[in-house]
């Protein structure tokens, strides 16, 4: 049977795995010192110790590596917050937001996938996935709640959660302003008074 696989999503165990953990991991410190431009299959092959041929092998080009970073990212990416208060769940996201995209590393790494995703599609599609996969785990605090009566019924989580982080990615990209625990905090709140307005509702 033909390998129907995309480069770079299988996840098998043992050295394969530790050559994979090695392999994403430099290919993150380029992507944060370089951009994405830069993300050249033998040199990530050179900084990381492994075989050239190994790396071409398995991801084939920068975008199936970039897409296959972006997956691993959202596989080991931390749970919501679960504190009983819808405030402080938003708050707690937008918070956890603002200091990933501030952190030296993580900040720059974030930029160069984002910009990677306008000119790749494999990456395009695995930025899509992380997203998706990171809204749908802070949803809950949506679905939770409603269930506590703190909102009404009928508000699409799904798009408060993205109503959250929206304004926060908008400052890093598009004004280039710094970001500080009280945008986080403005983010939440307005993402929660437009929820209790109803401005998500699907009772419309």
């Amino acid at each position: 049977m033909a390998d129907t696989h995309i480069p770079g999503t299988i996840r098998p165990g043992g050295r394969t795995a530790r050559v994979r953990e090695t392999v994403l991991q430099t290919a993150g410190d380029v992507l944060a010192e370089l951009g994405f431009e830069a993300l050249d299959l033998a040199e990530v092959a050179r900084r990381a110790g492994v075989g050239k041929t190994t790396v071409y092998r398995r991801w084939g080009t920068p975008g199936a590596l970039a897409a296959d970073l972006l997956d691993d990212m959202a596989a080991q990416s931390l749970p919501r917050a679960d504190t009983g208060s819808v405030e402080k769940d938003l708050r707690a996201n937008a918070q956890l937001v603002v200091k990933t995209l501030t952190d030296p590393r993580q900040g720059r790494l974030f930029k160069a996938l984002i910009a990677a995703s306008l000119c790749n599609e494999q990456a395009a599609e695995a930025l899509h996935r992380f997203y998706a996969k990171r809204i749908a785990e802070w949803a809950g605090c949506i679905t939770d709640a409603i269930q506590r009566g703190e909102l009404p019924d009928g508000i699409d989580a799904s798009s408060v959660i993205s109503a959250v982080s929206a304004p926060l990615y908008y400052r890093l990209l598009n004004t280039g302003g710094p970001l500080t625990e009280a945008d986080a905090n403005r983010a939440a709140a307005a993402a929660l008074a437009a929820a209790r307005a109803g401005a998500w509702s699907t009772n419309r």
